[in-house]
């Protein structure tokens, strides 16, 4: 027990409630919570808390498409994500919502706390809308050309080709991702977290020395480049809180989500009763604050994050301890492959526990990705776990039960090599606390081959045919046991069923302190077999299933495919609205690629007495000769709209998804140009 328990609560990051967790997720979970069991194997007062992230314009529309409330669609998520994480035995204290009442609360209170303080602002922006779905459009939600590279389909923030950054309203031909619409711009008034007033406490911040040094380089950076305000609201339709005093805006967000974790805690403490909330969350509190995440959130938590906290009168994080990315084999998590693996399809093939060491075996304090090579994870576990650390005790067991009813010999013969044993508790026990799970991990098993030499020069199933040596075999073996619960002990965090199951043969819990003294004249339950090894057909298996995961989804998909599942009828209109458009049947007297545009096609139309000039992003589909000639239907009465390459007079009709899958609409043969098309 440590002489003054440390009071901490410990945090992962959110998982967003419209997927499910997968093995990259996993890799957070089991860190925080291999740190998590380690500070209650040393006696600190550790609380351990989570919750989904449910609020957001994704969430709304795949609730939209579901055809249910969003509540119902983040309630079934939730249940999903705390099946997964129970079955890989993350020992959360509490798994909340933000979507709840406390967060509610907390997130209303912050905000007013910060506007009260002067750290709110509030400003008229110009924001692309969908005028089918009337809705503004978050970034992401806008797809188009690059203005850069001019690549088409991509987001309204940057570019996946290139990597050029850069507003919506600078897409060439945008369109909204949620209706197909071409967004027009529209004002709004928004509200603004004063982020740059904050600069001066994040860097004092940054300078404590606790930070990951590539964080506080990273932040460094952003310092360099300079603070922007930061954009807390959205207009409704939104599926999150709407601001207090606001009607129709809503908390961005990323304003909320963080507050569930103090959201989830307030539930914890009101649940249990004997917990101050305050008292971790105070301003003065002596209490540790962790925060586990992925490196692609960095920046709201090491910036938007402990400002936000600092300016309601909080207490900012003792830490944020950020982790890198897993690829499988050598690579990114791929569907195809059956590398993509869900962490419930996992639990249906495999122990949780050897991906639980797996992943120790490999995390350090760093920001590096993690490689789960899986057959350097079938050799691995197999290798030490089953090979060294079991078979340490399956080895010495059954000489105790048979030879001497369970029972340890009455002194440790080998005081020396079982003190070697303990000497390296600290040491071990410092490379937990700093993270450094891989170098833990590696003392261990050098101890199990230690241990496991010391067995095979005393070779006990020779001794154990000779006469009059009864005492020395048991001595023996009784060493072995004793290695095994040092080993086992120093493991429990990382491996905790096996150490329940150990605990059971061993008669013993094992705690650290314990350890310092061998269990001598104890007496032991029969040897069971603790760990089962890894079967390669089992990883297969799990591959395939993976494979078959992505094939039903597929299935499930194509059943509602086809033109009108991807892109639904529209709302119905009267019969007077479609009167306003005019159709022509117009012939194609020039066609010719647009320099610098890698989508647009420009075209010289007769459409019977006249000539109108129209561009059409059409060039993935057609080369331009091929289309001079030929006739094909435009709205003629459609307003011009200057675009950056001219003046367009008008839209072609085509039909088709996209990319090479486009058709132009042509006449029968007949039709002239000019020609009304009723």
């Amino acid at each position: 027990m440590a002489a003054t328990p440390r009071k901490i609560l410990v945090t992962c990051a959110l998982p967003y409630a419209n997927g499910s967790i997968h093995l990259g997720h996993m890799l957070e979970h089991i860190q925080a919570d291999v740190w998590v069991r380690y500070q209650r194997l040393r006696g600190n007062t550790t609380h351990f808390i989570c919750a989904d992230d449910a609020h957001g314009t994704p969430i709304m529309l795949k609730a939209q498409q579901m055809g249910v409330e969003p509540e119902a669609m983040i309630a079934g998520v939730q249940q999903e994500h705390q099946a997964d994480f129970d079955g890989f035995d993350i020992s959360f204290d509490n798994y909340h919502s933000t979507h709840s009442d406390e967060n509610r609360e907390l997130a209303s209170f912050i905000y007013t706390q910060l506007r009260d303080n002067g750290y709110i602002t509030s400003r008229t922006i110009s924001q692309l809308f969908d005028p089918e779905k009337e809705m503004f459009l978050p970034d992401r939600f806008v797809k188009g050309e690059c203005p850069k590279c001019h690549a088409d389909d991509q987001y309204g923030d940057n570019c996946d080709n290139c990597g050029e950054t850069y507003t919506p309203a600078e897409l060439i031909n945008p369109r909204s991702a949620v209706s197909g619409a071409t967004p027009v711009m529209r004002d709004s008034e928004h509200f603004f977290f004063d982020l740059p007033q904050f600069e001066q406490m994040l860097n004092e911040w940054t300078k404590s020395g606790s930070l990951q040094s590539e964080i506080a380089n990273k932040m460094n950076e952003w310092f360099e480049t300079g603070l922007q305000q930061w954009d807390i609201s959205r207009d409704a339709p939104y599926f999150g809180f709407e601001i207090p005093d606001q009607p129709g805006k809503f908390f961005y967000v990323w304003l909320d989500a963080p507050i569930g974790y103090m959201g989830s805690f307030k539930n914890y403490c009101d649940k249990r009763g004997d917990i101050d909330f305050d008292e971790y969350w105070k301003a003065n509190s002596d209490a540790e604050l962790y925060h586990f995440i992925g490196k692609d959130i960095v920046y709201f938590h090491s910036l938007f994050w402990p400002a936000m906290l600092d300016g309601a009168g909080f207490r900012k994080p003792n830490n944020v301890f950020v982790h890198g990315y897993v690829t499988v084999n050598g690579a990114k998590m791929s569907k195809s492959k059956g590398t993509f693996i869900k962490a419930s399809t996992y639990l249906k093939h495999l122990d949780p526990e050897c991906l639980r060491y797996y992943y120790a075996a490999k995390l350090n304090s760093r920001i590096d990705d993690l490689d789960l090579s899986l057959d350097d994870f079938i050799q691995r576990v197999n290798t030490d776990i089953v090979n060294k650390v079991v078979n340490l005790a399956s080895r010495n067991a059954g000489f105790i039960s048979k030879r001497f009813d369970g029972q340890l010999s009455t002194v440790c013969s080998e005081p020396e090599l079982y003190q070697s044993f303990i000497d390296k508790a600290e040491h071990i026990g410092e490379l937990y606390e700093a993270r450094e799970f891989n170098r833990a991990i590696r003392e261990i098993i050098a101890l199990a081959d230690k241990a496991n030499q010391y067995v095979d020069e005393k070779a006990p199933w020779v001794i154990a045919k000779e006469e009059g040596k009864e005492a020395e075999l048991q001595a023996i073996c009784s060493v072995g046991i004793n290695l095994f619960r040092v080993l086992m002990t120093y493991l429990k965090p990382v491996m905790p069923k096996l150490a329940e199951r150990a605990e059971g043969f061993l008669n013993d819990t094992l705690t650290w302190e314990s350890i310092a003294t061998p269990l001598t004249g104890h007496q032991i339950t029969k040897f069971k077999a603790l760990f089962n090894r890894i079967d390669p057909k089992a990883v297969d298996a799990m591959i395939a299933d993976s494979k078959e995961d992505v094939a039903t989804e597929e299935a499930e998909k194509a059943k509602a495919q086809g033109p009108l599942a991807d892109d639904p009828l529209a709302d119905e209109i009267e019969f007077g609205d479609f009167a306003k458009v005019d159709l022509r049947v117009a012939k194609i007297l020039e066609c010719e690629a647009v320099p610098k545009a890698d989508k647009l096609l420009k075209f010289k139309l007769d459409i019977g007495g006249e000539t109108r000039q129209v561009f059409a992003g059409i060039k993935s589909a057609y080369k331009p000769e091929d289309l001079v000639g030929k006739h094909t239907v435009m709205v003629a009465n459609l307003k011009p709209r200057k675009m950056k390459f001219g003046m367009s007079e008008g839209m072609i009709l085509a039909a088709g998804p996209g990319g090479k899958e486009i058709w132009i609409l042509e006449p029968h043969e007949g039709a002239q140009p000019g020609m009304r098309v009723m």
